[in-house]
C-alpha cells in the first residue's frame, strides 16, 4: 500500500512541542523567566518546523551546518535570560521580546491541529496505490474509484530531496511509471519510502522469474 501524504505531515515536532509547552505552563505562573523560555522554545520549534516545509535540505551537510547555527543562536539566547550580566545587551533586546502563552493556548493549538491531522487520515483513505504481484491499483474517491495498470515491466524510482524530512519521518518522493503508460505517477511523502522499494522490488523481481519460468517449459 503506498500513500502520498501532504506536508502537514512534518507538522508533528511542533504538535509534540504543543502538547509539552501546555503541560508545563500548567504548573507555571505567567511571571519569570521560564514561561518566556517555553514561548521562545516553542516559536523556535515551529520556526525551524516550518523551514521544513518551506525549504529543502538536499545534503547533509546543509543540515548540520543549519542545526550548529540554530544550538548557537537557541544557547546564546537562553544564557543571556537566565545569566543577564553575561551579555547585557542582548538581555535589554530580549527583555523587550516575551512570548508568553497560557496552556489554554498551546492545548488549543493542539486541539486545531489534531483535527487537521485527522482529516487527512480519513483523506488518504480514498486516494491510495496498491501493489499486487500482477497489477498496479490506484484507488481513489469517495465512491472508491479504481484504475488498473499492468505491474510487468513496472518501473519505480526512489528520490530523496530533502534530508531533513527523510530524518522526521523516512518519507520521500516514489515515482511510478507503468510499461503499458505513457506517464509516470509522482507519490509525494511517502513514508517508510525504504521499505517500501525494497518490498515492492522483491515482488516485481519474484515476478519476473516467474514470467521466465513460465516461457520455459
Amino acid at each position: 500500500i503506498l500513500v502520498s501524504y501532504p506536508k502537514i505531515v512534518m507538522l508533528y515536532p511542533t504538535y509534540i512541542a504543543a502538547i509539552i509547552a501546555g503541560v508545563v505552563s500548567m504548573f507555571l505562573t505567567m511571571e519569570g523567566p521560564h514561561s518566556q523560555v517555553v514561548g521562545i522554545v516553542f516559536l523556535v520549534i515551529t520556526g525551524v518546523n516550518l523551514v521544513v516545509l518551506a525549504f529543502d535540505f538536499p545534503r547533509t551537510t546543509s543540515l548540520n551546518l543549519f542545526f550548529v547555527g540554530l544550538v548557537l543562536i537557541m544557547g546564546t539566547v537562553l544564557t543571556s535570560i537566565y545569566v543577564p550580566t553575561l551579555l547585557p545587551a542582548l538581555t535589554n533586546v530580549l527583555s523587550l521580546i516575551e512570548p508568553r502563552a497560557n496552556y489554554h493556548f498551546y492545548f488549543g493549538f493542539v486541539i486545531m491541529l489534531s483535527l487537521l491531522y485527522v482529516a487527512m487520515m480519513i483523506n488518504v483513505r480514498f486516494d491510495y496505490w496498491e501493489v499486487r504481484p500482477n497489477e498496479l491499483l490506484h484507488h481513489h474517491g469517495m465512491l472508491s474509484n479504481l484504475e488498473r495498470y499492468s505491474a510487468p515491466n513496472l518501473r519505480i524510482s526512489k528520490e530523496i530531496d530533502d534530508v531533513f524530512e527523510y530524518l522526521l519521518l523516512r518519507s520521500g518522493r516514489l515515482i511510478i511509471h507503468p510499461s503499458n503508460e505513457p506517464r509516470a505517477f509522482v507519490l509525494e511523502n511517502v513514508l517508510g519510502i525504504d521499505k517500501k522499494e525494497v518490498a515492492i522490488t522483491k515482488m516485481l523481481g519474484a515476478l519476473q522469474v516467474q514470467v521466465r519460468d513460465d516461457k520455459s517449459e
